[in-house]
């Protein structure tokens, strides 16, 4: 067959579309979201080329309405997990052997049927089930999953072109490839885009995956499975499976053939998967890849030259959009004691005016967070801080699960810089104030460094020179670092995404820096000349 150096199409964010009154994408997203909430489904296992229902299913409710019943997913046993890591393995001799342009090839159609047929459905799916407004659910499941898979097609280029140097005597190759054996996926519940680039980048990289979703990720993720397999990808390339989260962690990491983890959730867990993943170390046919981005307690700091209605607006927008349960999300701030009563203002009165409901309708800024047990947690915390003696609830502070599990934005205000929520992570509509002496502007950057976690910050400020002190200072403090905004809405080729300490590997999702963990190269050496005589000229009398 004929052979070319192929060019890929160039990678492009994908636009975000408005979804204002009128437009045609708003009445297209509800006519889906009508279709879908008024439907009943059935997710199965996805192993290899089957559609798996196993009989034993979970519900899937929408956080904002939890009586109200989806359908069900079915879940795996742990001869079910056994049965995707045989397929899986089956599947990537023909898969990691395919030649580079045709796996790019299916990935780049199913980010254009994303951006195209699949895109109301799996906004809409994402609306639902996760309870995002439009517009969170356009820049997620729509826009970034879109982007991740067309640049992440770009990166594999970059890195196949990367060469060693060669000489006239003998021509030096690197070949990419895939590791050996498959590699488990984990997602959150919190993107879609996330939840599909977990197992497709190694995929893309000619590995095979095993992906668990989230348990309240699962509507949405059937979308994904849907796209990949109109895309064309081979069946048992990417197998999903759903279940008991710690029988499915103990048979593929268990499994002699396991080559990698590429997480994303809680801190906790994927520190326990590691050490699970240590304790099996002799057991490996290879050193496991560990890929992980965990929790974070964001943060913004505002200089005393910051103007107040900006920083207001970086915390409305940064600590309560999709309430809150971003990885990014701001939950602790700092402020100069001189400006908090007018940053105050401006806070309190957006908090006022949002509206909380359904993301069906578009005039709700604010829906539900994501189960019982996070509303649980939150409400726990919102009744200390009306209690504890170093904290007030300057707004919001109510909560009702009555028919959704909403929590009332809520701003807490504090004189302790260790108070409970300025330390732990919510991931919730609730952020934590601490105000600091105006001229305690040195010793406030340690405290926001003082800190277990180093996902996302930011800084406001006018002053370039406290701009400056601030990035030197707090240059291990974020992965992602801001300057003049919220510390939220990390962009795929723009803001490679992740941190260090306790919020992950920083191995920076939408980057060229993520793929590389999914190669193993191999270097050849050509040699045109071979020598026939072992002296070497030194030997010579």
């Amino acid at each position: 067959m004929g052979k070319g150096v192929f060019q890929v199409p160039q990678a492009v964010n994908e636009p975000v579309k408005s979804y204002a009154p009128g437009t045609p994408e708003r009445e297209a997203v509800l006519k889906a979201y009508k279709e879908l909430y008024n439907s009943k489904v059935e997710v199965p296992l996805y192993i290899g080329g089957e559609e798996i229902k196993t009989g034993d299913t979970a519900p899937m409710n929408p956080p904002h309405d939890h009586q109200h019943h989806l359908g069900d997913y079915h879940k795996a046993s742990k001869e079910h997990v056994e049965k995707a890591i045989k397929t899986a393995l089956e599947a990537r001799e023909k898969w990691a052997n395919l030649e580079w342009e045709q796996r790019a090839a299916v990935f780049l159609k199913a980010a254009e049927l994303i951006a195209g047929p699949y895109r109301y459905k799996i906004n809409a799916a994402t609306m639902i089930g996760q309870s995002k407004n439009i517009f969170q659910a356009e820049i997620d499941s729509a826009c970034e999953l879109i982007d991740f898979l067309r640049f992440n097609v770009e990166y594999m280029t970059r890195i196949y072109e990367e060469q060693p140097e060669s000489n006239s005597d003998a021509w030096n190759r690197l070949e990419y490839r895939p590791l050996e054996g498959f590699v488990y996926a984990v997602t959150p519940f919190n993107f879609t885009a996330i939840a599909g680039n977990l197992p497709s980048a190694p995929a893309l990289m000619g590995n095979v995956a095993i992906w668990k979703p989230s348990d309240s990720q699962v509507y949405s993720a059937q979308v994904i499975m849907e796209v990949f397999k109109e895309a064309g990808m081979p069946d048992g390339v990417i197998n999903m499976v759903m279940g008991d989260p710690k029988m499915i962690s103990d048979v593929l990491i268990g499994h002699r053939d396991f080559a990698g983890l590429h997480f994303t959730g809680s801190t906790t867990v994927f520190k326990n998967l590691w050490k699970q993943i240590g304790e099996n170390i002799h057991n490996y046919r290879s050193y496991p890849r560990i890929v992980g981005e965990t929790g974070g307690k964001d943060f913004i700091i505002a200089h005393p030259s910051a103007r107040p209605k900006q920083v207001a607006t970086a915390i409305s927008r940064g600590a309560f959009e999709f309430q809150g349960q971003k990885c990014s999300a701001a939950s602790r701030v700092y402020l100069p004691k001189s400006m908090w009563e007018e940053v105050k203002n401006y806070v309190v009165e957006d908090v006022k005016s949002f509206k909380m409901g359904s993301p069906e309708d578009m005039s709700n800024f604010i829906t539900a967070v994501i189960h019982e047990a996070s509303f649980d947690k939150l409400a726990k915390f919102i009744d200390a801080a009306k209690n504890d003696s170093d904290a007030e609830i300057v707004v919001g502070g109510n909560y009702d699960k009555s028919k959704g599990w909403f929590i009332e934005p809520t701003v807490i205000l504090t004189d302790n810089p260790k108070y409970s929520t300025m330390c732990t992570e919510l991931f919730g509509p609730v952020v934590t104030v601490f105000l600091y002496e105006d001229d305690q502007w040195e010793e406030t950057l340690k405290l926001v460094d003082d800190s277990e976690y180093a996902l996302t910050g930011a800084i406001l400020s006018q002053d370039r020179y406290a701009a400056a002190e601030a990035t030197k200072a707090l240059q291990n403090a974020a992965g992602n670092f801001y300057i003049n905004d919220k510390p939220t809405g990390a962009v795929v080729g723009q803001q490679p995404f992740g941190g260090a300490r306790g919020s992950g590997t920083n191995d920076k999702a939408g980057s060229i820096l993520n793929l590389y963990r999914w190669i193993s190269p191999r270097t050849i050496k050509e040699t045109f000349v071979t020598p026939t005589d072992y002296r070497y000229p030194f030997l010579g009398e």
